[in-house]
């Protein structure tokens, strides 16, 4: 059985801190506030010589007036089916509660280990109280007092975890996969698409916005190859953002931008492409990553047999220079081209990553240069003599002439302008070097 470890518990009893503590990262996002924590959060952690995957879920609560109350006690159910070993975290300062007791019966029906982590137990007298979760029944180990702040109590707690791993286990199962992310507004249907594309409810989807948190990443394999497919938290104008939970779900979906390869910037039908998508799509670009766009809720506009062509012309008027980035419109209700998109977003990274024989480039360029040679300055005459992709991890190429230092932006746009012409690199940056020959 893999190793896949599950943090589970009623909510605030600081599963997220504990999470972020075992993985080493900031990954979950840690408030004081009850119930942050709404989908199901991987991250890889390693002791003792053998490396496991963690599991971050919502805190299991019934009877509250919390509208995701029952989607999260889905995640939690789907974190216990999928793990191998379960900690059941509980609260030292809060003592046992119903809710313990009623989420260990819960917890009865499975046969998998259980270890009960007595959190927040930062004094010896507060360990000493973690001795009544002894009475929950549900486990045949020994009550684990900890501090998830400081680390207190986790290296014992750890010894033990491991001996149920037959298997040293992989450091980063994520290593060398590519990574495609899903930004845009709140509530346009980020998590809808990866739930649809993966048929599971791997993320929770209502109508309210802000649904979703964290960075939800999850593989997925199309044409044999795998991807990890990262579902972020909407991004509103900086302006509007007023909750410190908000802040921090923001500058993870940033984050998660940087760290992607090809990122999806989900627009509203019903609202066209507004200034903050336009923003998201800038800073995508410059950290050169494979971009394109997908307008959701075309089930919602009246058209005709010319509204696509119409809505298509007005989005690349507005993006200016960035025409070349793809756009594709879709429905998550009627799932209306959704794999027809995922499918582009893998052409955009293929596009990215690929690479272009030099033979090729200079047979195509050389001719294109000829007909329309670099204007002249100050009397010089500019020959450009040879052409050459650089092996970096973008596309960029290398003009390689005498006077380098006299050519202009207006003709390295003519330049990119014919690369994407003779080879396709749609949904791409392309940058446009030139060297001293």
């Amino acid at each position: 059985m893999a190793n896949i470890v599950a943090i589970v518990g009623r909510p605030n009893v600081g599963k997220s801190t504990f999470f972020n503590r075992l993985v080493e990262e900031r990954k979950a996002i840690e408030d004081n506030e009850s119930g942050v924590t709404r989908d199901r959060h991987y991250g890889h952690a390693q002791w003792g010589g053998k490396y496991f995957s963690v599991i971050d879920t919502g805190g299991y609560v019934t009877g509250s007036d919390d509208v995701f109350e029952s989607e999260i006690r889905k995640q939690v159910k789907l974190a216990v089916e999928e793990a191998s070993v379960i900690l059941f975290v509980v609260d030292c300062i809060d003592g046992l509660t119903d809710l313990d007791m009623e989420f260990a019966n819960e917890m009865r029906n499975t046969k998998k280990p259980i270890y009960i982590v007595a959190n927040k137990a930062d004094t010896q007298e507060r360990a000493f109280m973690a001795n009544e979760f002894y009475s929950l029944g549900i486990s045949d180990e020994q009550v684990y007092p900890i501090a998830a702040a400081s680390g207190s109590g986790t290296g014992e707690l750890l010894d033990a975890l491991i001996t149920n791993f037959d298997e040293e286990g992989i450091e980063d199962p994520d290593a060398g996969i590519p990574k495609i992310a899903i930004l845009g507004r709140p509530n346009v249907g980020k998590s809808s698409f990866l739930n649809a594309l993966l048929g599971t409810e791997r993320t929770i989807v209502t109508d309210e916005a802000g649904t979703t948190r964290d960075t939800i990443n999850s593989h997925y394999t199309l044409y044999g190859k795998n991807f990890i497919i990262s579902d972020t938290a909407g991004i509103r104008k900086k302006s509007r953002v007023k909750e410190d939970i908000e802040f921090y779900s923001v500058m993870r979906s940033l984050r998660t931008l940087e760290d992607s390869d090809v990122v999806i910037i989900m627009v509203d039908a019903t609202r066209g492409l507004e200034a903050q998508d336009v923003n998201l799509i800038s800073l995508a670009i410059k950290n050169n990553k494979g971009v394109m766009i997908i307008v959701n809720k075309w089930d919602l506009i009246e058209k005709d047999h010319k509204t696509m062509n119409t809505f298509k012309d007005d989005m690349v008027e507005k993006l200016g220079e960035h025409k070349w980035i793809p756009i594709i419109f879709t429905s998550m209700i009627t799932k209306q081209r959704i794999f027809q998109a995922i499918e582009l977003a893998v052409k955009v990274y293929d596009n990215k990553t690929r690479r272009v024989p030099t033979s090729q480039l200079n047979d195509k360029l050389l001719a294109e240069i000829e007909r329309y040679p670099p204007p002249a300055w100050k009397g010089k005459y500019i020959k450009i003599k040879y052409v050459t992709q650089l092996p970096t991890k973008n596309p960029v190429f290398a003009f390689f002439c005498n006077l380098p230092q006299y050519l202009k932006s207006p003709y390295t746009r003519y330049l990119e302008n014919r690369v994407r012409e003779h080879f396709d690199f749609e949904g791409v940056p392309v940058k446009i070097t030139y060297k001293r020959k």
